[in-house]
């Protein structure tokens, strides 16, 4: 097999904007807030479809019907979906303040547990993230700020820069601030409870429902503090959970080809920038791709030009 690339699944969010076009060259419809482009997603209600070779115009839960353990190695699961969910986020303006199911109790009620990590791409000038609570914010504490509306006060706030990189367990509340341009690599799951919106309204022009109840349930409320992870020279470990590993890649096109073998693990390479070929197949990245290696194949990355890139692993 080659590597497979999908065609991205584009949400209009009312705190979306148009930098998919800026940024990676491509085409949106005008006049749209885009806030979201779902790059890998096997969900009942969305799928990835194949763009070109052999698999064109397969849907990725066909692709694992017909060829799941060369796609994801001998411990899939007959009929279980993709277990990563692939997104770029285009944050015009401040995400709603929300958290995803506490894996505590999350089975009991048949939830969807969702741990994610961001990567920074891009971002403007004293952007910043709330991620987690400060430092001995109660319960009672969370509920009198909500009430209040001073929600910001107890929330950690973290300014941010390129290349920054967050894990946000299942369980943390957290909001995205304005002036964000994310790569977004998650559990599949898309439960998501909104404990605050900022008195917005939506696209409709009505207010967007609020999950009070579910999030003060589903919020830890002794998380510890997430601080960003950063890259170092030409190779560092992002993340590293029980449900993946993202590490971080820069080649030069004078560096050695990155060998990736077969039979060890599915991969998700995400370019940032540059260009990257797989001198194997001949296949090359653009910036904004995300493409699945599968289980049973090889590749061997150049850079074309100088190249920035993740790959997800051990999923």
């Amino acid at each position: 097999m080659e590597l497979l690339f999908f065609k991205p699944l584009l949400k209009a969010r009312v705190w979306g904007g148009q930098k998919l076009s800026t940024y990676f060259q491509r085409t949106l419809p005008q006049n749209e807030k885009i806030g979201e482009s779902w790059e890998i997603v096997d969900r009942p209600e969305d799928q990835s479809i194949v763009t070109h070779g052999p698999f064109a115009g397969k849907t990725l839960r066909t692709l694992l019907k017909l060829h799941g353990t060369a796609i994801l190695g001998p411990k899939y699961k007959e009929k279980n979906p993709f277990p990563i969910l692939v997104k770029w986020l285009d944050c015009s303006e401040t995400l709603s303040v929300q958290v995803h199911p506490n894996p505590k109790n999350a089975a009991l009620k048949g939830e969807e547990c969702k741990t994610e990590n961001w990567y920074i791409v891009d971002c403007e000038e004293d952007a910043k993230i709330y991620l987690g609570l400060n430092k001995g914010v109660s319960k009672a504490q969370f509920i009198a700020a909500l009430d209040n509306k001073h929600i910001a006060s107890v929330l950690r706030t973290h300014n941010t820069q390129k290349e920054d990189s967050f894990l946000i367990p299942s369980g943390t509340v957290h909001a995205i601030g304005a002036g964000h341009l994310i790569l977004e690599i998650q559990q599949n799951s898309d439960t998501t409870y909104r404990v605050y919106d900022w008195d917005r309204n939506g696209l409709d022009g009505k207010p967007r429902q609020l999950n009070r109840e579910e999030s003060l349930n589903s919020i830890q409320f002794n998380n510890l503090d997430q601080k960003p992870c950063r890259i170092h020279g030409t190779h560092s470990i992002l993340a590293d959970t029980d449900l993946f590993r993202i590490s971080a890649f820069k080649l030069l096109p004078e560096s050695p080809t990155l060998k990736l073998e077969s039979h060890q693990s599915p991969r998700l390479i995400h370019l940032i920038e540059g260009c990257l070929e797989n001198t194997i197949s001949k296949q090359r990245l653009s910036p904004g791709d995300s493409a699945l290696l599968p289980y049973c194949a090889e590749a061997e990355l150049q850079a074309i030009e100088a190249s920035s890139f993740l790959i997800t692993d051990q999923f």
